[in-house]
């Protein structure tokens, strides 16, 4: 009996070696494991990538948005500027022929009406008025003696005349405005020639010289040849 349980405690004490078979069991499942941990991270990667270019693209929507707006405040701001700014342009409007009337009775004064008091108290009147424009950015366009420029003035009729210079301003029918840099107003002026009119004229007068030239070439011609 002694021997008989030395003998199985022997038995159990001794190792049991891996057969071939069971190591290759043992492996497989380790590779498909790595197999599916890079698949995994592969997935995760393009997933990854997959969410910066979204959220690149996000950020630069956003970035022309908030460009956009700060545009549209802007503009928004400059229309509200120029709408304060032109505000009272269609009152202005209105007063002009005021001071047209104011210009038009104090050149025609008869001059045995200059000494009286009350005809000071209206030029005072008008000296004020012309005053409270220019604080709102009314300004007289200055035509007499300049260039004409058709956006400035607008000529009624012109003036032919040997002392007069072409596209000169030689008259002043009616004054014209500024509100600030806006012309509301164009002055109503007469200009001395239209331009190019001059040179035009010349031109016509040099022709019929042209024709006695020649006419004397070809006659001068012919009168050779009957004596040849």
């Amino acid at each position: 009996m002694a021997e008989g349980s030395e003998q199985e405690r022997n038995q159990e004490e001794q190792p049991v070696s891996p057969g071939p078979e069971s190591g290759a069991g043992g492996d497989a499942p380790a590779e498909a494991s790595k197999d599916s941990q890079a698949t995994e991270n592969e997935s995760l990667r393009a997933s990854l990538e997959e969410e910066k270019g979204k959220a690149a693209d996000y950020l630069s929507h956003w970035q022309r948005t908030q460009a956009d707006f700060i545009n549209y405040k802007r503009r928004i701001e400059q229309e509200r500027a120029e709408q304060i700014k032109f505000a009272n342009a269609a009152l202005i409007m209105k007063v002009l022929p005021v001071l047209d009337d104011f210009e038009r009775a104090f050149s025609s004064l008869p001059p045995d009406l200059a000494g009286f008091t009350w005809l000071g108290g209206i030029a005072l009147i008008d000296r004020k008025m012309r005053f409270i424009l220019e604080q709102e950015g009314v300004t007289p366009i200055e035509a007499l003696g300049q260039d004409f420029d058709p956006q400035l003035h607008d000529a009624v009729f012109f003036e032919d005349g040997a002392d007069l210079q072409h596209c000169k301003v030689v008259g002043e029918l009616q004054k014209g405005y500024k509100l600030h840099d806006r012309v509301i107003r164009p002055t109503l002026v007469k200009v001395g020639q239209p331009c190019g009119e001059g040179d035009d004229k010349e031109a016509k007068n040099s022709e019929p010289n042209n024709e006695a030239e020649t006419n004397t070439e070809q006659s001068t011609g012919d009168g050779q040849s009957a004596a040849g």
